[in-house]
């Protein structure tokens, strides 16, 4: 049996260009074993408490895992790791693409950034030679045109490239970074913190990926994603249609968010900006990662107007700046995806702040005389993408919108606040915890704000006991089924708890979700656990994979306590417990009393402090954690 291995990390202080290599030992990675469980410990290892997000004292940690690299579908994620300047709280972001397996090529699993440099830069790593150079040349260019230029300026093709665009620059608060030109660390606001950093990019010279600890166990597990396919028709979909396929249904459900939240239904525009629509008109070729053969990634082709460098929308894409602000144009959804890419924006913070505006317009809490004279109706699509561009450029009343939803409402008052459709400051992806209570409870309790992607969601308990759904689920303990996805009860939470966990370990391990997962995905438990046998020799278990998920959750928890958050800040938006006001879904609410008493029962199981919301100390002891009380108690004795 191998053992684990050690974690290579690199440590740049971009103030005094001091850069240091430090090893984590197998023993403790194997407890953090990548993604934002290593940033996370890193942070919390180094960084005092009350950092300003954007000074120099905070710390930007990219991270792989121990098992980047092995050449399988599904695992080429890099993790991004800050305190986020959208929300004051952790800041986690994951992102997909080539650029993951090339960091870990290059033999790092985690890239430190402290400090500020003097003038804009950025790393080029090249198999063990590191570099800081000057950025002065792609400083203020759009992602594509900066990529071209920093490949002419090494006279190399062979590189990938994280970067950030003139939003990241300009710190508007959700800005992201981006690899391929359409690839995003998306969530968060990493982006402004990298700008805040005069940090250009993270360049990476190719390399090869990792090889198999059992070669020939691993490449039949690799190799059998053909039959998956083939079975999987919910993956198999994924790659035809993208996440684009779900506008439709959940439309047709009565759960599409549109306008601000205002309904579930699109009847204008559901059809026109669906993955079908877009598959069979402007839809140019599916992309993929490295290894992948689920080919989900959207990339369309308007002649003039949408380069295809720039990818295409995928579901929260076409949900914010669709649905969300009433556009029914395909072709004005694909501008803005592009500016954002080009900007580097997150679409779906940058749309929903849009559409708050939008309704705020609507009601005359903002006029054309705060708007640069724009129109800022639902549905008028050339606005919404003239305003795109301003946000990245920080130009006029994109200044303002650059600060997300939450701060404007605080800052316009007259209940702009009952229209902001965020928690901890981070504007909801577009799934309605009406149809999904529990997705809404994780929305409420995740520590870096809403987020769709931490949990399963609640429509897989409503599948056949026999199904493979069910049957994965089960592995995990969650064992009843339900006739309708809205229903609240003791183990709904627990299985909201549950899934929690092991998404938390496929963004530890740096997993897509599309690919490894405990119920629809193309593989599951017991394949995650093959794959850490023969790809690394990590012979693990359910138990300690959970555990794992469970320590990072915990981690991102305990270093929002030190800034300040408890329960109160786990709240979603009143709008959300309202009855659904039209569609197939009329009358559908999601009931407060019972939300509220889940929300108090996943504390409970979560082994949280009941009046704070927080980890009890015997929690983190028991999740490995002790040396965060201990360093806590040597703070306050110093």
């Amino acid at each position: 049996m191998s053992m684990f291995p050690d974690a290579k990390i690199l440590d740049i202080n971009l103030s005094t260009r001091e850069i240091n290599t430090k090893i984590l030992p197998g023993e403790i990675h194997r407890l953090y074993p990548g993604g934002s469980s290593l940033g996370v410990y890193l942070l919390l290892q180094d960084m005092e408490p009350g950092v300003e997000p954007l000074s120099p004292e905070n710390m930007l940690v990219f991270s792989v895992s121990a098992l980047t690299g092995l050449p399988i579908s599904g695992i080429s994620r890099v993790n991004v790791t800050t305190k986020s300047p959208l929300t004051g709280a952790i800041g986690d972001s994951q992102g997909g693409g080539f650029f993951p397996v090339h960091l870990k090529a290059n033999g790092y699993d985690a890239v430190i950034f402290r400090g500020r440099a003097d003038k804009p830069v950025y790393l080029y790593l090249d198999n063990g030679k590191v570099e800081i150079k000057d950025a002065k040349k792609m400083w203020g260019k759009v992602t594509g045109e900066a990529e071209k230029i920093i490949r002419e300026e090494l006279n190399e093709d062979n590189v990938e490239i994280a970067q950030i665009g003139p939003a990241g620059e300009n710190l508007v608060k959700y800005a992201c970074i981006i690899n391929m030109c359409n690839r995003a660390n998306g969530r968060n606001g990493v982006g402004a913190v990298m700008g805040s950093k005069n940090l250009k990019a993270l360049v990476v010279k190719k390399g090869k990926a990792q090889k198999a600890y059992d070669q020939e166990k691993f490449m039949e597990l690799a190799k059998s994603v053909t039959k998956r396919l083939e079975e999987n028709e919910g993956v198999a979909g994924l790659g035809q249609y993208g996440t684009a396929g779900d506008v439709e249904g959940f439309h047709d459900e009565g759960f599409l968010p549109t306008k601000n939240w205002t309904s579930g239904i699109f009847p204008e525009g559901a059809k026109k900006i669906t993955g079908t629509t877009m598959y069979e008109t402007i839809l140019k070729e599916r992309d993929t990662c490295f290894a992948c053969a689920v080919r989900c990634k959207r990339v369309v082709d308007i002649p003039g107007k949408v380069d295809p460098l720039y990818g295409g929308p995928e579901y929260e894409t076409l949900g914010t700046f669709g649905s969300y602000c009433g556009v029914t144009e395909l072709e004005d959804i694909c501008i803005a995806n592009q500016l954002c890419n080009m900007y580097g924006l997150d679409t779906i913070s940058c749309g929903a702040t849009i559409a708050f505006a939008m309704e705020c317009f609507e009601k005359g809490i903002l006029t054309k005389e705060n708007t640069d004279g724009l129109e800022l109706n639902f549905g008028n699509g050339k606005a919404m993408t003239e305003l795109v561009e301003k946000i990245g450029k920080r130009q006029g009343f994109g200044d303002l919108l650059a600060e997300g939803s939450k701060r404007i409402a605080e800052k316009l008052g007259n209940n702009a606040e009952d229209m902001c459709i965020a928690v901890k400051g981070q504007e909801l992806p577009a799934h309605m915890p009406q149809f999904k209570p529990m997705v809404g409870l994780i929305y409420a309790v995740n520590p870096f704000g809403a987020d769709h992607q931490s949990s399963e969601h609640d429509v897989f308990l409503v599948m056949p006991p026999d199904s493979r759904e069910r049957k994965r689920l089960a592995k995990l303990g969650v064992l009843k089924g339900y006739d309708n996805p809205f229903e609240i009860d003791d183990e709904k939470v627990r299985f909201a708890l549950d899934s929690q966990r092991y998404f938390s370990t496929l963004d530890t391990l740096c997993l897509c979700q599309f690919v490894w997962g405990p119920s629809w995905e193309l593989y599951g438990p017991d394949e995650l656990l093959e794959l850490c046998k023969y790809g690394i020799g990590w012979n693990t278990s359910l138990v300690e994979i959970l555990r794992v998920g469970e320590r990072r959750i915990n981690m991102m928890r305990y270093f929002n306590s030190r800034e300040g958050f408890t329960k109160e800040d786990d709240i979603l938006p009143k709008r959300l417990f309202k009855p659904m006001s039209d569609g197939p879904a009329k009358g559908t609410t999601l009931d407060e009393e019972k939300f509220n008493k889940a929300k108090e029962f996943y504390y409970e199981l979560a082994g949280w402090d009941s009046e704070t919301g927080n980890p009890r100390d015997t929690t983190l002891r028991k999740l490995s954690l002790g040396w965060l009380l201990e360093k806590d108690l040597k703070l306050a004795k110093a």
